[in-house]
């Protein structure tokens, strides 16, 4: 954790200011140490570098397993393509130059993917997960002078409101337990003529390749992870040349894939067989295993801008399903 975190850090259910103690430094950043909220005499404490505001990842755990599994699947950096640079830039609407010196919330970072396209354009990024993916991002990004991460619940973030320039909020809000709550919760840290992003998945009536999941994850949910994540590991692979082939059956090409659940992008993603496959496992347990997971309806999410009372609102379908993008008055 850098110094400078003290400067926008509050505890997370009362908002008072928070005192360092106890700090040990590495390479100039606090690697153990307490955050105190002497006057509600509330302590935080400082882990590999990084602030715990929750001691446990509660429903989120399969995501800091799924992430510190697979941290490095999906960044630029690491599979050598510019995939989530270009989504990020074309669906949250903004631009490097932009992003230069501001500071941004990320609500819910993953492994980092998006953090680093947001550390590369000069913004100073403080992301939060309510998962131990925070050690992943960690170990992709950091150390890095703009980036302060903590592990912090959504619903009680530790920040002083209306100190952002932008919130961006990618793959988190259908996976808690209350999708809207979740989303009015950002905006009171966005300061005025501050923007946000977001996205959602897109609620449907039909099964496709993308909805079987919701066949098998009342079973899914309630088998250990790791045996959820040994038989995706096994069968993945070896259906992917399997579903390949249907997809050269116009008959087939749309029903077998939405009965087994398989993230097959083939021909979707620029990259060789072996990372296609990487990339299928990952998100076929990104799929399968979370506690909560709850679509949205087009409607539904331009009631929470609207209710929001936000300018210059755009939502559209695209990205995951829904994506949405505002300004604060």
């Amino acid at each position: 954790m850098h110094l400078k975190a003290l400067e926008h850090l509050r505890s997370p259910s009362t908002r008072n200011r928070l005192t360092l103690t106890n700090a040990e430094f590495e390479a100039g950043e606090v690697r153990t140490g307490q955050l105190i909220d002497e006057r509600d005499h509330l302590s935080f404490e400082i882990i590999n570098f990084i602030p715990r505001f929750v001691t446990d990842s509660s429903y989120a755990k399969s995501f800091g397993e799924q992430w510190n599994l697979y941290r490095r699947t999906q960044l630029d950096r690491f599979n050598g393509t510019t995939l989530s640079r270009d989504r990020f830039f074309r669906d949250t609407g903004w631009s490097a130059t932009e992003l230069r010196g501001q500071k941004v919330l990320e609500a819910g970072c993953g492994a980092g993917r998006f953090t680093q396209i947001m550390l590369d354009a000069g913004a100073e990024v403080y992301s939060i997960d309510y998962s131990t993916a925070v050690d992943a991002c960690w170990a992709n990004n950091g150390p890095h002078p703009s980036l302060f991460l903590s592990q912090a619940d959504l619903y009680k973030l530790p920040f002083e409101e209306g100190s952002f320039d932008k919130v961006f909020c990618y793959g988190v809000l259908q996976h808690t337990p209350d999708v809207r709550k979740a989303f009015m919760g950002l905006i009171p840290f966005l300061r005025s003529g501050g923007r946000i992003a977001i996205d959602v998945y897109r609620k449907t009536s039909w099964t496709t390749r993308w909805t079987s999941k919701f066949w098998y994850r009342p079973l899914t949910k309630r088998m250990s992870r790791d045996t959820v994540r040994r038989i995706i590991e096994w069968y993945v692979p070896r259906w992917i040349p399997i579903d390949n082939f249907f997809q050269r059956i116009p008959i087939a090409r749309s029903v077998v894939p939405a009965v087994i659940p398989c993230w097959n992008y083939t021909g979707d993603l620029p990259l060789p067989p072996e990372e296609v496959k990487l990339w299928a496992v990952l998100d076929t347990f990104d799929a399968l295993t979370p506690a909560y997971d709850s679509p949205q309806t087009l409607d539904s999410v331009k009631s929470w801008f609207s209710d929001a009372d936000l300018e210059d609102v755009s939502v559209r379908m695209g990205g995951n399903g829904i994506l949405g993008n505002a300004r604060k008055r």
